[in-house]
């Protein structure tokens, strides 16, 4: 130190080499050996550990969103598939309740019609048979006139 002091500078200045600098050093090595042993090598660890888990996550989740993505399509294939299946009932349900009704209407115009002419040929009947006894009575009133008006003379 004395050596340094005759060169001009003095004790604790700016440039002062004596034994602190290479400790300090040797500090700074030992301490950053420390911290990389103890602390930053663990935390490194978890912290890769965790990437490949988050990467590991994310590649399944995507394979997942595939997989939903798919069974998405599929169920929409099938909806409109069953929509299709059902409205093709709902026009062959129309179709056969409109056959049905046409068939009724015609059994029901049919069983009208048979049933006026069976009424209308009993009306005749009853027609003929009133129209015979109104004339048997005539005759037999016609007769009791005449053998009351020849008696009576």
């Amino acid at each position: 130190m004395t050596s340094l002091l005759l060169f001009g500078a003095s004790e604790g200045g700016l440039f002062d080499f004596d034994a602190t600098l290479p400790l300090m050093a040797v500090q700074v090595v030992l301490l950053t050996f420390i911290l990389n042993t103890l602390f930053f090598k663990p935390v490194g660890k978890v912290v890769e550990e965790r990437e490949g888990y988050v990467l590991s996550s994310l590649a399944e989740a995507k394979k997942k969103l595939v997989q939903v993505e798919q069974l998405e399509s599929d169920l929409k294939n099938q909806l409109k598939e069953a929509r299709q299946a059902a409205q093709s009932v709902i026009n062959e349900a129309e179709v056969d309740s409109e056959n049905l009704y046409k068939e009724a209407l015609a059994l029901a115009t049919s069983e009208a019609n048979s049933s006026r002419e069976e009424a209308r040929l009993e009306i005749d009947s009853q027609k003929e048979s009133a129209l015979n006894q109104l004339k048997f009575d005539a005759d037999k009133l016609g007769e009791l006139i005449v053998d009351r008006l020849l008696t009576s003379k």
